[in-house]
């Protein structure tokens, strides 16, 4: 299909389900065009705000969005509606808005709507609540809703036209950018925004050790990471062993898919657990990772939906203020002064509890003034304050509970695997406010927006950058401050008991067995505690990198020079991130010659590395966080081209 510039003399212009006489002496009527690649949570918000700008505006000039996901548009793979109920969301709901306002009376509109509890309650009152986990399929479902609102409050001359196809390449065209879609049709647009979310990444390392084991044994399979609505897990038999490789949230959903999805139930064992009646269709799970330990679970939300945490100690100025223009090592510039926050909010919660508010504050007064020196020995002055008996809040220790113990089968480790899990929901139901703990560990949460501020883009030293951060702080950050439901640990316990599931122990091992022709999951540290499975499943969400993405479209920019990689810092000291290169706000990819792309924007998960916790995947009801300021300074960029001539075809 031939695609005519939009400048040429009173030609024909084709789009999918669009076909236009443009006639450049009326130069408003040249419509704007703007696609946005990529329906998930940032696609949409991107959507929405340009949306309500519109509405605002009401600029002169037709406006032609174009919405594009290969799955399903408006939600995405990840959200995508007709995936099982089991699959559970790790936020609540009334802290999950697609809306960038709070409803005001009005119709559901771009910038005036809806939370995702408030929209649940309208739809599913007996099952709805703001401190609910809703399913992901239900969040899929109110993007939906969202998109719909989104359309119906558009301007006359404003349309939106979804397309349901991947988007092969991206290619600069005489002021604008060709798009090609998978089935070879063009489109044509002045901006692009590009969205593309998780990528499936080639295999390496322990991942191609086992995918090439498994290709050459018929009887063997393994399932690379991924979503787990995408992954096979039908294909697997009824009563033979899988071995599930991670225990983070994937691992939750890992599970759900093989037991609930499977014709099992869990029942209420009257003890405050639960038991699983299992309905014959199951494997058996052997699952493990280097902590041993499934990630722990959210303390029972306490807070209303637009609270926001105001740090006393961990503070912009406090860690510059040494280095108030330079790079920042992570341990020993910013770590001592969020472990502090952490620690302040961990003793001061006890303090509360045992004493009340004054003793808390009397603490808390001591502590801040203490910071003018740096920062300060927050235990030592908890001590003081009658809350020296209380563990040490060691992010280390907590994030691997088994470390440096050994078991002498798989029964002992078991015994203290539950109790662990026992331990945590403990914590967890006091609830994020009143637990010590879950409290403090909220405040990993709570900052993420100011450590973001302070290492992105560089902000960091490489060594620091790469080994401090990513590989250190980034792994216990996520373990600690991104649990699941306190149901699925009862879940997994409830497994563990029924003999469905076992943990091999801490720095599970996961290798084929030539000698079996098997897979084998161990623990060095479990005597005993091999077992051989016919499937591996990694349950692990694959880190974005642009060097090993297969994706056409992604090739396809970097063979152009208009995506790069990320490198931080020169010479031998270089970190290449592995994140796709762009500037700040609104983040224009810079290309090959340096330059900054000015027409085309990169927004989430691509750019992971360069900017730090972009899987973030909404943003809170009520005010604006950085997803949605975000999105809308794409949103006014890309409309700030409306005005602009295009150059006529010579």
């Amino acid at each position: 299909m031939a695609l005519t510039h939009p400048a040429a003399d009173r030609v024909f212009r084709r789009f999918p389900g669009i076909t236009e006489t443009v006639d450049p002496a009326a130069s408003d009527a040249v419509p704007y065009r703007i696609a946005v690649v990529g329906s998930g949570p940032r696609g949409l918000s991107v959507v929405e705000r340009l949306a309500a700008r519109l509405a605002a505006d009401r600029p002169d000039r037709p406006v032609h969005l174009h919405l594009i996901d290969e799955v399903q548009v408006g939600c995405g793979r990840v959200w995508r509606s007709d995936q099982p109920g089991h699959f559970l969301m790790n936020t609540v709901a009334g802290e999950v808005s697609s809306f960038s306002g709070p409803p005001d009376g009005g119709p559901a509109r771009p910038g005036a709507g809806p939370s995702l509890a408030q929209w649940w309650s309208t739809v599913d009152a007996g099952r709805a609540g703001a401190n609910g986990y809703a399913p992901r399929a239900l969040h899929g479902r109110y993007m939906l809703f969202v998109l719909d609102a989104v359309k119906a409050a558009l301007p006359p001359n404003v349309t939106l036209q979804e397309l349901r196809a991947s988007v092969t390449d991206v290619e600069p065209f005489d002021g604008g950018y060709r798009l090609e879609l998978s089935d070879g049709t063009p489109l044509f647009a002045d901006r692009v925004v590009l969205v593309t979310g998780h990528a499936r990444p080639e295999l390496r390392g322990l991942q191609k050790e086992l995918a090439e084991f498994a290709a050459t044994r018929p009887a063997l399979r393994y399932i690379r990471g991924d979503s787990a609505a995408d992954m096979p897990l039908e294909a697997i038999p009824a009563g033979s062993s899988v071995g599930v490789l991670g225990l983070g949230l994937s691992f939750y959903d890992v599970m759900a898919a093989l037991t609930l999805g499977r014709g099992g139930r869990f029942a209420d064992d009257g003890a405050g657990g639960l038991t699983y009646l299992p309905s014959g269709n199951e494997p058996f799970l052997v699952a493990g990772s280097r902590s041993g330990m499934p990630l722990p679970a959210r303390g029972r939300n306490q807070k209303h939906a637009d609270f926001t945490y105001t740090p006393l100690l961990f503070t912009a100025d406090r860690v510059r203020g040494e280095r108030p223009h330079g790079t920042l090592d992570f341990k020993a510039d910013i770590l001592p002064w969020l472990l502090a926050e952490a620690r302040l909010v961990y003793y001061a919660t006890a303090l509360r509890r045992r004493n009340g508010t004054e003793a808390a504050a009397a603490f808390t007064d001591e502590t801040a003034r203490a910071a003018a020196d740096g920062p300060p020995p927050v235990a030592a002055i908890a001590a003081r304050h009658g809350a020296g008996d209380l563990p040490p809040l060691d992010l280390d220790a907590l994030a691997r509970p088994f470390e440096g113990r050994s078991y002498p089968g798989p029964e002992a480790f078991e015994k203290e695997l539950l109790q662990a899990i026992d331990d945590d929901l403990a914590h967890a139901e006091q609830g994020n406010t009143d637990s010590p703990l879950k409290a403090a560990l909220d405040v990993l949460r709570d900052t993420r927006a100011l450590v973001r501020s302070l290492v992105d883009f560089a902000g960091l030293q490489p060594a620091s950058h790469r080994d401090d951060f990513i590989g250190w702080y980034g792994a216990r950050s996520s373990f600690l401050a991104a649990g699941p439901p306190r149901l699925r640990l009862r879940q997994t316990a409830a497994l563990i008991e029924c003999g469905l599931l076992r943990i091999a122990g801490p720095h599970t091992r996961f290798a084929g067995d030539r000698d079996t022709d098997a897979f084998l999951v161990s623990s060095p540290f479990v005597a005993g505690s091999a077992v051989p499975v016919t499937t591996v499943i990694d349950a692990r969400i694959p880190s974005p990198d642009l060097r090993h993405d297969p994706a056409p479209l992604t090739r396809r920019l970097v063979e152009r020079g208009l995506w790069t990689d990320y490198v931080n810092g020169e010479g031998a000291d270089a970190f290449r991130t592995g994140g796709v290169a762009v500037t700040d706000s609104p983040y224009h990819p810079v290309g090959r010659d340096g330059l900054p792309d000015t027409g085309l924007y990169v927004l989430g998960i691509p750019t992971e590395h360069t900017r730090w916790f972009m899987q973030g995947g909404s943003s809170r009801p009520g005010f604006w966080t950085d997803f949605v300021r975000d999105a809308d300074a794409i949103a006014g960029h890309a409309l700030g081209g409306i005005t602009a001539r295009r150059p006529t075809l010579g």
